[in-house]
C-alpha cells in the first residue's frame, strides 16, 4: 500500500468508504476489509455506522498504530460546543483513544469558519485527533481556511472520478500541498459500466473499476475511498494498485465526459 504524508499522518492511498453501510452488514464489511489488508477506514457522524465500525476494529486485532480512521462532523453541528459534543460521541462510538483525521463534512451557509477551526485546532493540540481537514470545500472556502485562518488541514475530501474534472481545485490544493481524497471514485457504478474503461481493462487483464481507481491513484497527492461491502469487491479494488496504465489509456480516459457530478445536495457550495 502507498501512503500520502500530510500534516504528520500517513494516509493509505486506498481506503474503504462506508456511506450507506449499516449495522451488522457494516461491521462484517469492515472486518472483511481489515482482514484483506485495508488500513484506512472512512466514516462520518451522519452515516450512523460508527458503532458498527468501532466493533469491527475492536474485533480485528489490527494494531492501532497501523490503522487510519477518518470521521466527520455534520454541517448542523459546526458551532464550537456542537463540534466538541459530536467529536466526543464519535470517539466513544468508534471505541478509539483518538481520531486520526477529523473533517468538516460539508460547509454550511451560516458557519463561523474562524470559530470552527479554532475548535478543531484545539482538538488537535489536545492530541484527541492527529489531524484535521475538510470535505466538499470549494476553492474560495479553502482559500479562507488556508490563507486567512491559516489552519493546517490534512486534506479536502471531494467527489472525484474519471467523469468529473477537478483540475482547478486540484491545482490550488497542490500549490498548498493539500492532498485530495476522492469519494465516489467509481462515479456510483458508472465507471464499472463504461465501455471505454472496460476496453482498457481488457487490455490489462483488469476490470473497468480497477482502471478508474488506478487513474486516480496515479495522480500525485490523490487518495481514493471506494465503498465496497462484499469481500470480492474489496479485493478487486485492492487489485487496482497493480494495474499499469499507458499513454494511450490516459488519452482514452481524457476523452470521457468530465461533467458527471453524482453528489450535489441543495446545501452544497457553489462549485468552482
Amino acid at each position: 500500500m502507498e501512503y500520502l504524508q500530510t500534516q504528520g499522518i500517513s494516509l493509505p492511498r486506498l481506503g474503504l468508504g462506508t456511506f450507506r453501510m449499516q449495522g451488522d452488514a457494516c461491521r462484517a464489511a469492515v472486518e472483511s476489509a481489515l482482514g484483506l489488508g485495508y488500513r484506512h477506514i472512512d466514516t462520518a457522524e451522519m452515516y450512523g455506522n460508527e458503532e458498527a465500525i468501532g466493533a469491527a476494529i475492536a474485533a480485528s486485532r489490527v494494531a492501532r498504530s497501523e490503522l487510519h480512521v477518518t470521521t466527520k462532523v455534520w454541517n448542523e453541528n459546526l458551532a464550537p460546543d456542537a463540534i466538541r459534543r459530536a467529536f466526543d460521541t464519535s470517539l466513544k462510538k468508534l471505541r478509539l483513544d483518538r481520531i486520526d483525521l477529523y473533517l468538516v463534512h460539508w460547509p454550511a451557509k451560516n458557519m463561523n469558519l474562524p470559530a470552527m477551526f479554532e475548535t478543531l485546532m484545539k482538538l488537535k493540540a489536545e492530541g484527541r485527533t492527529r489531524a484535521i481537514g475538510v470535505a466538499n470545500f470549494n476553492i474560495a472556502l479553502l482559500k479562507t481556511v488556508v490563507e486567512q485562518i491559516k489552519a493546517e488541514i490534512a486534506c479536502n475530501q471531494v467527489e472525484y472520478h474519471v467523469m468529473l474534472d477537478q483540475t482547478p481545485l486540484r491545482q490550488y490544493m497542490a500549490s498548498k500541498s493539500i492532498p485530495l481524497v476522492a469519494y465516489c471514485p467509481l462515479a456510483q457504478g458508472r465507471a464499472a459500466a463504461d465501455a471505454t474503461l472496460t476496453a482498457i481493462g481488457r487490455k490489462h487483464g483488469a476490470t473497468a473499476a480497477q482502471v478508474a481507481l488506478k487513474w486516480l491513484l496515479d495522480q500525485d497527492g490523490v487518495a481514493a475511498i471506494p465503498k465496497a461491502s462484499r469481500p470480492e469487491s474489496q479485493k478487486s479494488n485492492l487489485g487496482a494498485l497493480n494495474v499499469g496504465l499507458d499513454d494511450e489509456d490516459m488519452q482514452a480516459i481524457a476523452g470521457l465526459p468530465k461533467d458527471r457530478r453524482c453528489v450535489n445536495p441543495g446545501f452544497a457550495p457553489a462549485w468552482d
